[in-house]
């Protein structure tokens, strides 16, 4: 797991090097936009479509979904208390929930993970996000947003829900899974190659997203409760779960390891859309994701 992480960190520094150093003819925020779209709209969209497609769907499915929930429900739960001891703002408790809460499981976790594990996880953490944690970030999470924030957003929770392609892309490919329609040797062919780019291009992505000169050691006592939470407490509790669910070992290994992941880059926009501290989400962000370096090798020798 080690090699594996060291191996992703360098294509994170590329991507932080990119954002730094990028040809000046366009903006480095265009670039970075440039990036993740055609991950967000084309690449993921594609590998969705061509894992979930053909993907056994059962019991284990609904299983992931509630580990998932469960997960999300006691990161956010245990946040809460937290910040009864704390002397912060409402746009600051908004911000140290959703960071707190939502783990980065198809950004940083695919990758990871179809490197650690093989490619067989990758249905796994598809299900644990998109089954879970992305439909519950794009309604719970924003109501959570727009009664903490500080600006007005008209958008619907459930609007903002239908704009997420990786969703559609679930939603297609659960229908042809469950109405037995094959697939095309040729269009497996076409969406394989897309698919290619999604890990590399995800953690150049993440690199350049991730806001590194967020971070100062004034936050540390509001971000420890944060990394304490979602590095250690979230991936406790998902462990726990499994110990008494009938689910296989390769399923409770990727579904530890999902919950162990730092905090989701998404949530970002969430906070500056709805005015929330973007600043200390983002330096969560950092801290969680450095962090991680070191606990995900260790929940990964604990779950193996």
């Amino acid at each position: 797991m080690f090699s594996v992480l060291t191996q992703m960190a360098v294509l994170i520094a590329c991507g932080a090097l990119w954002h730094r150093f990028a040809p000046q003819h366009i903006s480095s925020i265009a670039h970075r936009r440039a990036l993740t779209d055609l991950v967000f709209y084309i690449l993921l969209p594609a590998l969705i479509i061509d894992v979930i497609w053909q993907t056994d769907l059962n019991a284990g499915s609904v299983q992931i979904s509630l580990i998932a929930l469960s997960a999300l429900a006691s990161a956010m739960f245990a946040m809460w208390l937290v910040l009864r001891w704390l002397n912060v703002s409402q746009t600051q408790t908004g911000a140290l929930l959703l960071a707190a809460s939502f783990p980065n499981v198809t950004y940083l976790g695919l990758p990871v993970l179809d490197q650690a594990l093989g490619s067989w996880s990758n249905s796994l953490i598809l299900q644990y996000d998109l089954f879970a944690c992305t439909p519950v970030l794009m309604t719970a999470g924003i109501l959570l947003a727009r009664h903490f924030g500080d600006q007005e957003v008209s958008l619907h929770p459930l609007k903002a829900l239908l704009r997420i392609p990786p969703l559609w892309a679930v939603t297609l490919a659960v229908m042809l899974n469950l109405l037995q329609v094959p697939r095309p040797e040729i269009l497996h062919h076409a969406l394989a190659t897309l698919s290619g780019g999604v890990v590399p291009l995800m953690l150049i992505a993440l690199g350049m997203s991730i806001r590194w000169q967020s971070f100062h050691f004034r936050l540390l006592p509001l971000l420890l409760p944060v990394a304490l939470i979602s590095l250690v407490l979230a991936p406790a509790v998902v462990w726990g779960i499994v110990q008494f669910m009938p689910v296989t070992p390769e399923v409770g290994m990727t579904v530890v390891l999902a919950a162990a992941m730092p905090t989701m880059v998404f949530g970002f926009v969430i906070c500056e859309q709805y005015g929330l501290d973007s600043s200390l989400y983002a330096a969560a962000v950092a801290l969680t994701t450095i962090l991680c370096l070191a606990t995900l090798p260790v929940w990964f020798y604990w779950v193996s």
